[in-house]
C-alpha cells in the first residue's frame, strides 16, 4: 500500500493518494482543483485512479473531484448524508471499499459539516486488525478540531454541530488505536479551526494526550469550548461549500478562456465598466507604481484567501502581474472557484510607460517618521487592519482598529480631512487596505513599512487592551 500526502501551503490544505501496487488501483481524497500532480504520479506507476472521495463539502477551496471524474474516469464518493447535483456513490457508516491490500472503512463523523466522513485506512499485508491511518478531513486536526460554525447558516446551529462533533470524536475516532496515524485535510494557517498545528500527521495517541479538544470533558463544556473565539470566516466560504455540491466548468477550460493578454486600452475599458484590476505583485513593487484604481493582493502572501475575502464575485477581474506570473495568479483564483478573470494586462506595468498620468504611488513611511508625526499638534489617523485579537494584545497608542475584511463596509468611518497611516503586522495586509482606500478616493495616506513589527524593532511603545476595539 502507498499513502502519499500532498500539501498546498498557500491554502494549508492536505490531500491524499492511496494506491495498491498489486492491482494498480488508486484513490484520491480531498483533491485540490488542479489535479495534474495526482495524474502524473499515477501515470508514472501505472496506477488507475478509480475513486475520488470528499470527506465533506469543503468551504475554503474548490475540490478537484469533477476534474478527476472527467479526466481519469474516477467515481465520486461521498458520505451517505451528502446531497449533490452530480451522480456519486454514497458510503454509509461502517461501509468498506477493498482493493488488493487496501481496505478503506468509512466513518460518518458529522460536526464540522453534517455530511462529514473520516476514512480509516488498513494495509492488509501488514495488519488486518489494526488500521494504519485515518483521514479525518476537517473533523480532527493536529492540535485542534474542526470549527462547527461554518454551516450554521443553512438550517443547523453551531451548538448542534458541536454536539455532533463531540459524538463523532468520542464514538468514532477516539476508539481507534493510539498508533493510528491521523492525517487531516488542513494544517496551520487554515481558517477551518483556531489552533491548528504546523505538523501534518500525528499518532492518535499523541493527539489524545495533547489536543485541547480531546481532553476529558462533558459535552456541554466541549460545545462551549469549540464554539468560542473562532476566527471570522472569509466571505467566500459559503460560496465554495455550495459550489462543491454542484456541476461547474472544469479548471482547464476556465484557464484557457481567462489567460488572454489585454491591451492597456482594453483594461481601461473593462475598468470603466466596473471590472476589478487586481495587481498581484509584491506590496513594495505595487506601492512604488501601479495603475490608478487597482487593488493589490500579492502572490507572496495568503493570496487566494484574501482575494476571496476582498473581491466582489460578480465583477470581472483583470490581472496585473510580473510577466510570466499571470497563469499562477489565475490558477490560484481558480482554486477557490473565482472563475471571473477577463484577462491580464499584456506586458504588466511596462504597458503604462507612455501613460504616466495613469500611474499612482503609495507613500511608505518608517516607524521613526510616524512616531515624529504622532508627536505633532495635528497627528495622522493610524488605522490598524489586523484582527481584533491582534489589536487587543498590542497596538500603537491611539490607533484605530478596523480589520482588513471590514475596511470596505466601514470606509465611511474614516476621516477624509486627516492624513491616514495604515499598518498591519508586517506590511502585506496594510498594502491591500491602502489600495482599497485609494480606490475609494483617499489620496492622503501612507503605509507603515514593516507594520507593528517595524514599530517594535524601533523600540517604540505599544499598548495592550483588556477589551477589544470599539
Amino acid at each position: 500500500m502507498i499513502l502519499k500526502q500532498y500539501y498546498l501551503g498557500c491554502l494549508a490544505h492536505a490531500s491524499y493518494l492511496i494506491a495498491d501496487e498489486g492491482t494498480g488501483t488508486a484513490v484520491v481524497v480531498d483533491p485540490q482543483r488542479d489535479i495534474d500532480q495526482y495524474l502524473r504520479d499515477a501515470a508514472q506507476r501505472n496506477w488507475q485512479i478509480r475513486y475520488v472521495f470528499l470527506t465533506h463539502f469543503h468551504a475554503d477551496f474548490l475540490a478537484g473531484h469533477l476534474e478527476l471524474r472527467d479526466r481519469a474516469g474516477a467515481a465520486i464518493c461521498l458520505g451517505a448524508r451528502a446531497k449533490a447535483d452530480y451522480p456519486f456513490r454514497p458510503f454509509a457508516d461502517g461501509e468498506t471499499l477493498e482493493f488488493g491490500a487496501v481496505r478503506l472503512q468509512i466513518l460518518e463523523t458529522p460536526g464540522h459539516t453534517p455530511e462529514g466522513i473520516s476514512i480509516v485506512v488498513y494495509d492488509l499485508r501488514k495488519d488486518i486488525r489494526n488500521p494504519h491511518a485515518v483521514l479525518t478531513g476537517d473533523t480532527l486536526f493536529i492540535g485542534d478540531v474542526g470549527r462547527p460554525d461554518l454551516m450554521a447558516s443553512i438550517g443547523i446551529t453551531a451548538d448542534e454541530l458541536a454536539g455532533m462533533l463531540y459524538d463523532s470524536l468520542h464514538e468514532k475516532l477516539l476508539p481507534l488505536p493510539d498508533a493510528t496515524l491521523v492525517y487531516p485535510a488542513h494544517g496551520a494557517g487554515s481558517m477551518c479551526g483556531k489552533h491548528l498545528s504546523s505538523d501534518t500527521v500525528s499518532p492518535l495517541g499523541v493527539q489524545r494526550r495533547y489536543n485541547y479538544a480531546l481532553q476529558p470533558m462533558r459535552k456541554e463544556e466541549f460545545i462551549r469550548l469549540v464554539t468560542a473565539d473562532q476566527p471570522e470566516a472569509p466571505s467566500y466560504f459559503l460560496y465554495d461549500a455550495m459550489l462543491n455540491r454542484r456541476e461547474r466548468p472544469m479548471l482547464d477550460e476556465t484557464l484557457e478562456r481567462e489567460l488572454k493578454p489585454l491591451s492597456l486600452d482594453a483594461v481601461l475599458g473593462l475598468q470603466s465598466q466596473g471590472a476589478i484590476v487586481l495587481d498581484v505583485r509584491d506590496p513594495a513593487d505595487f506601492e512604488g507604481s501601479h495603475l490608478a484604481g487597482s487593488v493589490n493582493i500579492g502572490l507572496g502572501g495568503s493570496y487566494a484567501t484574501w482575494a476571496g475575502t476582498i473581491l466582489e464575485r460578480e465583477k470581472p477581474i483583470v490581472i496585473v502581474a510580473e510577466p510570466g506570473r499571470e497563469a499562477e495568479a489565475a490558477l490560484r483564483l481558480g482554486r477557490i472557484g473565482f472563475d471571473y478573470v477577463a484577462g491580464y494586462l499584456a506586458g504588466g506595468m511596462q504597458a503604462l510607460a507612455p501613460r504616466a498620468d495613469l500611474v499612482r504611488r503609495t507613500e511608505r513611511i518608517t516607524a521613526a517618521t510616524l512616531a515624529e508625526w504622532l508627536a505633532e499638534s495635528a497627528p495622522p489617523f493610524v488605522l490598524d487592519v489586523r484582527t481584533p485579537r491582534e489589536w487587543q494584545e498590542k497596538h500603537i497608542p491611539r490607533s484605530v482598529s478596523i480589520p482588513l475584511n471590514h475596511v470596505v463596509e466601514r470606509v465611511s468611518e474614516l476621516p477624509r480631512d486627516r492624513f491616514i497611516v495604515v499598518h498591519c503586522a508586517g506590511g502585506y495586509r496594510s498594502a491591500i487596505a491602502a489600495s482599497i482606500l485609494e480606490r475609494h478616493g483617499f489620496s492622503t495616506l501612507a503605509d507603515l513599512v514593516g507594520g507593528i513589527a517595524g514599530w517594535e524593532a524601533s523600540q517604540l511603545e505599544t499598548v495592550a487592551s483588556e477589551n477589544g476595539p470599539a
